[in-house]
């Protein structure tokens, strides 16, 4: 029985490495492009925003973030963005409510003009991150150059080098593509093991975020006071908000595909994309200018401080934030919502702690962002990760873990922040 037994299991590969090893040069060379295109692109634009928001002002003699000069500029980058997407060659690709981590390959010729509006909304303050666009490029980019240079591998290989290259250049660290490739295999058939579907995009990964490590230092702690063990007091309190943060964010999800509709009916992009960047300006002159922009420097301001606003003040940030993240992402700006939900989060956790002392801003920030982020995104792993990746505390994660679970049971099997070619939401 055993012999036969033994006959009718499949055989396995003898040597397998043979067949990985080949990938390695592909997969670094495609993890240090990603990591330079992120880099190039975030420093241009970084540099272009400090014209706009700090020389150009200053010439003038208008006020930095007056409320006058944050609804100029914003509506300014709508009409910047709206002239890219109107005349240049791809029309800086396909919509991007359709659009996720996921990206598909575009055409070479969408690529410019892509990463130009990108660069423009980075630098003009609407609440969008560079993640989409980043990786639709890289992945359009090395798509040509891999089916070029080495045509004999799989085409599908270089898209998901570049996704999990990108994704560690973003995160500056190969886990976040780690978990992110092991969530998508999870609704796949995949052939062999998990980690010899896993090996090449996280090779391309580790290159990515030690580019961007090596070039950029980033960091994503916050440096939030120390949180030691936690009590009854703290589960209690991650659990409530974390369930709070993915309920308020699923206002905002159900809301997208009606806001979507109504900025399409304006039926061009020199229309849509101006009227966006006016509303948003009026958002931000209720928010302040720690609303504009992907979220990222501003969270860390937030956390800097967190005794340093009102519970109505962090209230008001937490609202107006997600209704600019609603709105910029269905006017046709184009960016990722990742990054400004983290802030939107951290802003509902600093609430929770200045409406109740009680409540640890490391646990307020931590499970704010983790609710939140199941809400737009429903990408549980992510979700976990950023979380913690912001509270530098070991002790949080079983927190995290618990908190997880009512809010994913509050957000499972309904929509995320993300929309299909004919308007209906992604499940």
């Amino acid at each position: 029985m055993a012999q036969d037994t033994a006959q009718q299991a499949p055989a396995a590969p003898a040597t397998p490495a043979r067949a990985l090893l080949p990938l390695i040069l592909p997969a670094l060379a495609v993890g240090v492009g990603a990591s330079l295109i992120f880099l190039g692109v975030s420093a241009a634009a970084e540099a272009f925003q400090d014209v706009l928001w700090r020389n150009l002002p200053d010439a003038l003699g208008v006020g930095r973030y007056s409320v006058l000069w944050m609804l100029v500029m914003l509506t300014a980058t709508g009409v910047a963005v709206g002239l890219v997407v109107w005349k240049v060659p791809g029309h800086a690709g396909p919509d991007p409510a359709t659009m996720g981590l996921d990206a598909p390959v575009l055409p070479l010729v969408v690529l410019p003009g892509l990463v130009l509006a990108t660069a423009l909304m980075l630098a003009g303050g609407p609440s969008l991150g560079p993640e989409n666009p980043i990786i639709a490029v890289n992945v359009g980019i090395a798509f040509w150059l891999g089916r070029r240079l080495l045509p004999r591998l799989p085409g599908g290989l270089w898209p998901a080098l570049a996704e999990a290259a990108t994704i560690g250049a973003l995160f500056g660290t190969p886990v976040a593509a780690a978990l992110v490739i092991s969530e998508a295999l999870a609704g796949r058939q995949v052939k062999g093991a998990l980690w010899d579907n896993v090996f090449a995009p996280l090779v391309a990964a580790a290159a990515g975020a030690l580019t961007t490590t090596l070039v950029a230092h980033p960091s994503f702690d916050l440096h939030l006071p120390a949180f030691g063990r936690p009590g009854w007091g703290d589960l209690l309190a991650a659990v409530v908000i974390s369930s709070a943060a993915a309920l308020f964010g699923m206002c905002a999800v159900r809301a997208f595909p009606y806001v979507h509709a109504a900025f399409a009916r304006l039926r061009h992009p020199m229309l849509a994309l101006p009227v966006g960047g006016l509303v948003l300006g009026l958002l931000a002159a209720v928010g302040g200018r720690l609303t504009l922009f992907k979220g990222l420097e501003e969270v860390g301001e937030i956390a800097a401080h967190p005794d340093g606003w009102s519970a109505g003040e962090f209230a008001t940030m937490t609202v107006v934030k997600l209704a600019a993240l609603l709105v910029a992402a269905s006017c046709g700006f184009r960016g990722g919502r990742i990054f400004p939900a983290v802030f939107v989060g951290a802003a509902l956790g600093l609430c929770a702690h200045a409406l109740v002392s009680g409540v640890h801003p490391a646990v307020g920030v931590a499970t704010g962002v983790l609710g939140m982020l199941l809400a737009i995104t429903r990408q549980g792993w992510v979700s976990l990760f950023t979380a913690a990746a912001l509270v530098a505390s070991p002790t949080i994660l079983a927190l995290l873990c618990i908190a997880s679970l009512p809010a994913w049971l509050l957000v499972t099997g309904r929509p995320q922040m993300q929309l299909r070619d004919d308007g209906t939401p992604v499940r």
